[in-house]
């Protein structure tokens, strides 16, 4: 526990376009401090003159090495490094701030959670996208039953990501540091839908790589069912070879005693309210989308997470994600791989 007139102290590991939000919402907070920033990279490569007279290192080693004082450590480096960095900062008993995701299969997963529950500390997953006003108000109409039995839902995540994003020589669109397009791009949206409506099973796909063969090691579209374990039927329906922008993320959700569809690019507008004796409220606008310059991501929520860190270390509220929430994204993408990878020996 963290006294209510301490501040948090924090070292963001990987300086890219996340990584920096990160550092930016820290230094934003009155209530944390940035004490250490990690890249591989050279700083002046970074555009880090925001955060010059930060120290700096080349690993996240020889930050445990350095010394200095600080709580929590933010993994924003590459999906693949995730689970080792996580682990090896939780040794050095500090808590963690995980970027999506977790890890790229479940058994790395389990092993930060065992290393997590060894050294007493919190493992915090981000998942940004449960802090939009859309999100939260669906939540709440899902945990009080208001459209009854879930009969069907669908989500749809359709995103532009060609070579302006996927560039000769990074991390993103390899097999070992990426891992695959729903571990990189649409986690956010398994995790709602996960977080909306538990478990699933009976996972069938077709996969298809049509634009992206000579920039990434995985397929860039897929058509997914499934039954979810409480009743229903789901599909996942992705692609990231889209021309030019992003078309929409949304969720199609069809009850007995009612229908949602929340759409807009990110699940940010309400399309579809008709539930049985319901009105629904007006909601606060949804914040805008990550601007990475050549394309777009997710809404920019990252200073919830922030928050909601320092509100769960000080005792006032609990962790909004869990680690065990990021194992069951993971969990869920690795069935959802291995119908694709058993599709691709025949």
């Amino acid at each position: 526990m963290i006294k209510e007139d301490q501040k948090v102290k924090f070292a963001v590991v990987g300086c890219g376009h996340i990584g920096k939000r990160h550092a930016t919402m820290i230094h934003r907070n009155d209530e944390s401090e940035l004490i250490a920033l990690v890249d591989i990279k050279d700083p002046n490569e970074l555009g880090l003159d925001e955060f010059k007279d930060i120290p700096f290192f080349n690993s996240i080693e020889e930050l445990l090495a350095s010394g200095l004082d600080y709580d929590v450590v933010n993994i924003c480096s590459p999906n693949g490094a995730h689970s080792d960095q996580a682990k090896a900062a939780l040794a050095a008993d500090h808590h963690v701030v995980c970027e999506k995701p977790m890890g790229l299969r479940k058994d790395a997963c389990e092993s930060v959670i065992y290393t997590a529950l060894q050294h007493s500390k919190q493992v915090f997953c981000v998942m940004q996208n449960r802090y939009s006003p859309p999100s939260e108000w669906i939540k709440d109409v899902v945990e009080r039953n208001l459209l009854g039995d879930i009969l069907m839902v669908q989500l749809n995540c359709y995103w532009n990501r060609d070579d302006r994003y996927y560039k000769k020589g990074g991390w993103k669109g390899t097999a070992h540091l990426d891992g695959g397009t729903l571990f990189t791009q649409f986690s956010h949206f398994i995790d709602i839908m996960y977080w909306l409506f538990g478990d699933i099973e009976n996972i069938q796909g077709r996969f298809a790589d049509f634009t992206h063969k000579d920039s990434t090691d995985f397929e860039d579209s897929g058509f997914v069912n499934f039954d979810f374990i409480k009743g229903g039927m789901g599909s996942l329906n992705y692609s990231t070879a889209v021309w030019d922008s992003n078309l929409e993320s949304s969720m199609t959700i069809i009850g007995t005693k009612g229908s949602v569809k929340i759409g807009g690019q990110y699940m940010n507008e309400i399309d579809v309210c008709n539930i049985e004796g319901y009105k629904m409220p007006e909601l606060a606008p949804s914040n805008p989308a990550n601007d990475y310059g050549t394309y777009k991501g997710s809404a920019a929520n990252h200073h919830y997470i922030i928050e909601n860190v320092v509100d769960s270390l000080k005792m006032r509220k609990k962790p909004t994600t869990n680690a065990l929430e990021g194992l069951k994204v993971v969990e869920i993408i690795e069935r959802i791989y291995a119908v694709r990878d058993k599709q691709n020996t025949k």
